[in-house]
């Protein structure tokens, strides 16, 4: 039976949704072709008729995972008020809702040591989507020049990423949660701190008369 380029083009979206849950939760070694095949309703051989290789199914796996990720934070942004975006993505990123949800969350705490573990061009992919990500959070520092507004953003996004693997690390438990509330002040402090500061008006000083 033939199936339009619709119907193919679907399937593959599907493929590559489920595959890209299945990656965040248990990385790609869990990654079963013939599973995956089964739950989209093909069989194994019809693999092929959607990806060159299982290599080139998780490159395009890591990569929607972490696209999800960059439209998350950019629709948050543009959601809330201005002065308050950063704190919007960095408050729904660092949440217990987040934390415990690994298979609908970001792929970098799920994926990141196991991508750099991974061939070049699973690699390359990630770090495409990775700069997005950095650029996201840049944005959020347009007081800045943009050297420094990159530099923020960078700090930001590994001080969100590394509070989210410890704070899964730690389990469910009050240490997570001190975990996820630290990442939070430190990364919104990296804001604060980047923020131009008001200039104190100097003392007038009193004009001295001849005498």
């Amino acid at each position: 039976m033939r199936y339009s380029k619709d119907h193919k083009a679907e399937t593959h979206e599907r493929i590559v949704k489920n595959a890209s849950v299945r990656l965040r939760e248990g990385g790609a070694a869990s990654l079963g072709v013939a599973e995956l095949m089964k739950d989209a309703g093909l069989t194994h051989g019809g693999f092929y008729a959607h990806f060159a290789s299982r290599d080139a199914l998780i490159s395009e796996a890591f990569a929607h995972a972490m696209q999800q990720a960059t439209g998350r934070w950019r629709k948050r942004a543009e959601q809330a008020p201005e002065g308050k975006r950063l704190a919007s993505i960095v408050n729904g990123y660092l949440s217990t809702e987040h934390r415990d949800d690994a298979g609908n969350g970001c792929a970098l705490p799920s994926l990141g040591v196991e991508a750099s573990r991974a061939n070049p061009k699973i690699r390359k992919a990630f770090t495409n989507k990775l700069e997005e990500m950095v650029e996201v959070i840049a944005e959020q520092f347009h007081d800045l020049p943009p050297k420094a507004a990159r530099r923020e953003a960078i700090a930001v996004v590994s001080t969100m990423m590394g509070a989210m693997i410890l704070a899964r690390t730690a389990g469910t438990g009050e240490f997570s949660d001190e975990i996820l509330s630290a990442g939070r002040y430190a990364a919104l402090k990296a804001e604060d701190a980047a923020k131009p500061r008001a200039r104190k008006p100097k003392p007038k000083t009193e004009a001295k008369t001849g005498v």
